[in-house]
């Protein structure tokens, strides 16, 4: 495998312990992720070649976080140091009918203060076959989305592949960019799209529904209107409540759609970061194997992350064969 490189935000999520509320305790767990980092720290628990650049506090704080980072192998050369702070949220984890709720704590961190004088992409990309971007970066400032798409337009002329996973979310987009537009001047520079229905309409202000038929016409509706994309992959979430979920995934890869089977997930024991095991599974995925085998090898390492608290994806590769192989009942292992 080549280097994979992420680009985004690093930040300590502050929990109470289990299911507490803020108010029920004053004891707090913390951890740390953020959307790409979680994606870049799972592909190297895979056993791939990783290099995350970011902005983060140049204080204690930072200096555990990039201590946590190395401890999986991941190349931090490219992360700087910053005089602000680092991004922080806090997170409630909800049970069955209660939901889960987060507090951001991020709008004038480290990596929000980022501009494109602070990253070298010609060192940063050196090595390079692959680079993933999410929709929660260009949303936090003009600075990040600047810096982004200086990355992304070298990535693609130096061929490498470019996933892309257009997440938005209204209430990060404060600071006059149109979010819309901007999502749509990045994906041209995209190759591999990781998202449904709901993203696809969103930029291309289309009505699809949730259907296989609707989003297969969806997908080549996509890939008419950006030529570099060549194909869509889905995580479809089913849930009864908060503590119990089902997983599966679909594709359209320009040439035949396929989905797989659900996963049951009948304890949810931490849902934040599924959907970057889901983009880290497929990553690799698509590095080893054909494409329908990619995408239960996403969908497998997105359930397995329901199991793991915080926001990373400890599993290994051959514990997401054994969930694709149909080994689901938790049986010790000796």
């Amino acid at each position: 495998m080549g280097k994979i490189i992420t680009f985004g935000e690093v930040l300590m999520r502050i929990s109470p312990r289990g299911n507490k509320k803020f108010v029920q305790s004053n004891i707090v767990e913390f951890y740390f992720g953020g959307t790409e980092l979680n994606v870049g720290i799972s592909i190297s628990n895979f056993g791939g070649n990783v290099k995350h650049i970011s902005a983060i506090s140049d204080d204690f704080i930072g200096d555990t976080a990039m201590t946590y980072i190395q401890k999986f192998g991941v190349d931090t050369s490219s992360i700087v140091k910053s005089k602000r702070p680092l991004g922080v949220y806090f997170l409630e984890v909800g049970a069955v009918i209660r939901p889960s709720m987060i507090s951001y704590n991020r709008s004038h961190s480290a990596f929000s203060e980022i501009e494109p004088s602070k990253v070298n992409w010609e060192n940063a990309l050196e090595d390079g076959e692959w680079m993933h971007w999410t929709g929660i970066t260009p949303a936090l400032s003009q600075g990040a989305f600047d810096v982004l798409k200086e990355g992304l337009k070298l990535a693609r002329e130096k061929g490498l592949a470019v996933s892309a996973d257009p997440t938005y979310r209204s209430g990060l987009w404060k600071y006059g960019q149109d979010p819309k537009q901007a999502l749509i001047e990045l994906l041209h520079y995209s190759t591999i799209f990781i998202g449904g229905v709901n993203e696809i309409n969103e930029v291309l202000g289309t009505n699809f529904g949730y259907s296989n038929e609707d989003f297969i016409e969806a997908s080549k509706q996509l890939i008419a209107q950006f030529p570099s994309i060549e194909k869509v992959f889905d995580k479809i979430r089913t849930s009864l409540n908060s503590s119990w979920h089902k997983i599966r995934a679909r594709m359209w890869n320009g040439v035949e759609f396929k989905e797989t089977e659900d996963i049951d997930i009948t304890h949810v024991v931490d849902r934040i970061g599924t959907g970057d095991a889901f983009a880290a599974g497929l990553i690799y995925g698509l590095q080893q194997y054909d494409d329908y085998k990619a995408l239960e090898f996403a969908s497998a390492a997105c359930a397995l992350k329901h199991t793991y608290e915080g926001d990373v994806n400890f599993a290994t590769v051959t514990e997401v064969n054994n969930i694709i192989a149909g080994n689901i009942t938790g049986r010790l292992v000796r």
